[in-house]
């Protein structure tokens, strides 16, 4: 069995492609969950730990993860542009 390293320059685009694409759909889940809980009406303790939890753990938790998927996709890209210019072309 043999080992390959390296990568497909077309495939490694498309990947980077994908992975800051991620970043929309994080994004729109970000804006639905806050909108929502914004017009729910809703009070009490179940209430505020949710939103303390969502305003805080949560929502932190969510811009990391846009952040890995911004950072992952611009680095398969410049990968595969890198690879392009090295096989020359």
């Amino acid at each position: 069995m043999s080992s390959m390293y390296g990568a497909d320059p077309d495939q490694l685009q498309a990947l980077g492609a994908t992975l800051t694409r991620q970043v929309d759909a994080v994004n729109g889940v970000l804006s639905q969950v806050s909108g929502v809980l914004g017009s729910t009406m809703w009070q009490g303790p179940a209430h505020d730990r949710f939103a303390d939890d969502w305003n805080g753990a949560f929502r932190d938790a969510l811009n990391r993860l846009n952040q890995a998927f911004e950072a992952a996709g611009r680095d398969c890209t410049a990968r595969a542009d890198e690879l392009r210019r090295v096989m020359g072309a």
